[in-house]
């Protein structure tokens, strides 16, 4: 295949998906943070958490809108533009998708009617029955998810046999399929970037009322909430990386290789310094501008002062990802994890001084931090998918022969019209989504209830305008 051609297809994947991942991920947080609500509502029977319910289940059901719609595209996609993926690895990875269907997306559908609007329809057990129904669908659908992207990173329990188009996988074990390898430390970390996204997006919404005056209980409960998600949940995702990073160090050693921006190591007892900014070049295999802190990077990944592992030079050259794309990308995942630790460091110590919901530098740092935690997700997608390339399905399927035989016309066209379409309407509906957000949970009522009149009757203020209580 055409070299363009096969970046244009790789790129028009990654920009598809890329706004896909932060639907879902935004859905597995709110999912569990509402069914948190409203189990603290029906313990306690105080109004502030109903309030919360209703003002943030009209935003988790307009991203689970988004969300179903661009992940159609991906289906489809898998067809079009990665037909040799599909001749190929389609007997496992068609399964996963449809149990993911047949199992999270139906358990879903099925009760998100009830959670919506079942308010005055059912009993307030069934009601939250129904939400912690959706909620564990959004980790089913994870699971399946994971299971499937991680066999393309660590496949197992497969046979190779001759079909139509040439070699192609069969299922020789589901268990391993599923559990594969890599399958346990993704779906932590994935699932735990999911919580970290959306506290931060709430303690953002929180930290918006309360610098416009807005101090009411509900924003004040929003705020503590989040920021106790965001102090217990940090330390579980550094641990969750880091033992994430030894078991791709065992599987995948040419992708942490790029990540670390080394070339060649020494010999064992050495110890290998981790270099914290620098820019690898691939073709002179050297990583210019290196600020390095010795041995660090061998405690780290060896757990030991003087362990060594593979340089990317010790790999074949068409065998190794883009170093400097995978180098960044992880660094601005870590860079922004640190951020995350800052803050929620700083927002302990202002919650036991008294003053978490007056001080303003931590409360607009909590705002500019809000998008930080979609932004490292992100960051790390890049990193995992770009640092296992060149191979689709790692060791067996390479990129360029898992890719649909297009024109370079065909692709450039399909890529300008995915950007236009996607950011006209996905544009629209975040701009809402802000607008949502912007109102505020005290323009609702403690008996409120979720109704289609209610989401569309959102003023037509931008965030930038008048706020509530100002």
């Amino acid at each position: 295949m055409d070299e363009t051609a096969l970046m244009l297809a790789r790129v028009q994947f990654a920009f598809t998906v890329s706004f896909h991942i932060i639907f879902p991920a935004i859905t597995i947080g709110l999912a569990s943070f509402l069914a948190l609500l409203e189990y603290l509502w029906l313990r306690t029977a105080q109004p502030v958490y109903k309030t919360l319910y209703v003002f943030w289940s009209r935003i988790f059901a307009l991203n689970f809108g988004m969300g179903v719609v661009a992940g159609l595209v991906l289906a489809y996609e898998f067809g079009t533009n990665w037909a040799g993926f599909s001749n190929f690895a389609g007997s496992i990875t068609g399964p996963l998708l449809a149990y993911e269907v047949l199992t999270a997306f139906f358990l879903e559908a099925g009760f998100l009617g009830v959670m919506l609007f079942g308010w005055d329809r059912v009993g307030n057990r069934l009601h939250f029955f129904a939400t912690v129904m959706v909620a564990i669908g959004t980790l089913i659908s994870a699971t399946w998810i994971i299971a499937s992207n991680s066999w393309m990173h660590t496949p197992a329990g497969y046979t190779l046999v001759e079909g139509m188009y040439g070699l192609e996988v069969e299922p020789a074990s589901w268990f391993e399929i599923i559990f594969n390898p890599s399958f346990p430390y993704r779906l932590v970390h994935m699932v735990l970037a999911a919580f970290l996204s959306t506290a931060l997006m709430v303690a953002a919404s929180a930290a918006w009322h309360l610098l416009r005056g807005n101090n009411s209980p509900a924003v004040r409960k929003m705020m503590t909430m989040a920021l106790l998600m965001l102090v217990v949940t940090t330390p579980l995702q550094i641990i969750a990386g880091d033992v994430h990073g030894l078991n791709t160090l065992e599987h995948q050693p040419a992708k942490v290789a790029a990540m670390e921006g080394h070339w060649r190591n020494g010999e064992p007892g050495e110890g290998v310094p981790l270099i914290l900014f620098g820019w690898p070049d691939n073709d002179t295999e050297t990583t210019h501008f290196a600020l390095e802190i010795p041995h660090l990077a061998s405690l780290i990944l060896t757990h030991s002062m003087d362990g060594t592992f593979k340089g990317l030079s010790e790999f074949p050259a068409n065998e190794r990802p883009n170093a400097a794309a995978v180098f960044w990308s992880f660094r601005v995942m870590v860079g922004l994890g640190m951020l995350m630790l800052l803050l929620g460091v700083w927002g302990s110590w202002s919650w036991w001084r008294g003053t978490l919901f007056s001080q303003k530098s931590l409360l607009k740092f909590t705002l500019l931090m809000g998008p930080s935690g979609l932004i490292a997700l992100l960051a790390g997608w890049f990193t995992t998918e770009l640092g296992r390339q060149p191979w689709v399905v790692y060791g067996l399927l390479r990129t360029d022969e898992a890719a649909s035989a297009h024109s370079v016309p065909v692709l450039s066209f399909t890529l300008v019209l995915f950007v236009v379409v996607y950011f006209v309407v996905f544009g629209v509906g975040i701009r809402y989504l802000l607008r949502l957000i912007a109102t505020g949970p005290d323009d609702l009522t403690a008996d409120s209830h979720f109704s289609i009149s209610t989401i569309r009757d959102v003023p037509d203020q931008p965030l930038g305008g008048k706020y509530y209580g100002h």
